[in-house]
């Protein structure tokens, strides 16, 4: 079991992250906090420390940021995986995270489709790392780093087609993933695109494998195409 230390100052995104996580296998939450110093005490308690290998951590609370507790984390030596969890989106925050050892960002607010992927792929990381070898082949490497890339995101070294953003591609792929089948104007309302862009993206992710488009009978008989999710 990933043991899970969860982070946030509001009692209300503790618990929802906390009652996400309980709906995944593989995870247990050893610990909250809520506050930056109460993190830090969980984090170093030597009773605590060794059962918190990942850390679910808030961006802005009233004493100290989730960016300064990172670096104390780091300054330590620590190497316990933080995912920053916050609505602080700005380029030279997430720069700074990154630069620190986040293996992940996730900007609120979010579905449970999308924190259902992305920890998930954490999951994969770290089953991947505990079986490498102790000198990794470069596709050994590859496919740690592989394990972290959403799912619906083109492969290393694949552009995506001109017009069409990573953004933009995650919010159809969370939708239609969470909705398990919609059509291109189902998903379009959903993700405040017009139809045409958002068909875009559908036959982009049915490229990928990701999505198979199939057909059923709408009002009238009239034949409608719909895209499902696919588990791979």
């Amino acid at each position: 079991m990933i043991g899970v230390l969860i982070v946030d100052d509001e009692a209300m995104s503790r618990e929802l992250h906390r009652t996400y996580l309980e709906r995944l296998d593989g995870f247990e939450v050893v610990a909250e906090a809520a506050g930056a110093r109460t993190a830090l005490a969980k984090i170093f308690d030597p009773n605590l420390r060794d059962r918190i290998q990942l850390i679910l951590l808030d961006m802005t609370m009233p004493d100290g940021s989730g960016l300064d507790v990172l670096r104390q984390i780091r300054a330590k030596r620590l190497t316990t995986d933080v995912i920053p969890v916050s609505g602080v989106r700005d380029a030279d925050t997430v720069r700074r995270v990154l630069s620190h050892g986040a293996v992940h960002y996730l900007v609120k607010p979010f579905t449970f489709a999308v924190f259902r992927e992305r920890l998930e792929q954490y999951r994969e990381y770290r089953e991947k790392l505990d079986i490498a070898k102790d000198e990794p082949t470069q596709s050994d490497i590859d496919a740690l780093i592989g394990a972290l890339r959403p799912g619906g995101s083109a492969k290393p070294g694949e552009e995506l087609p001109k017009g069409l953003s990573p953004d933009s591609l995650e919010r159809v792929r969370a939708a239609i993933r969470e909705r398990g089948a919609l059509t291109a104007a189902e998903a379009a309302e959903l993700v405040g695109m017009s139809r045409v862009t958002t068909r875009r993206y559908l036959e982009y992710l049915q490229s990928l494998g990701r999505v198979e488009r199939v057909s059923r009978y709408g009002t009238g008989g009239r034949p409608i195409s719909e895209y499902r999710w696919r588990e791979i």
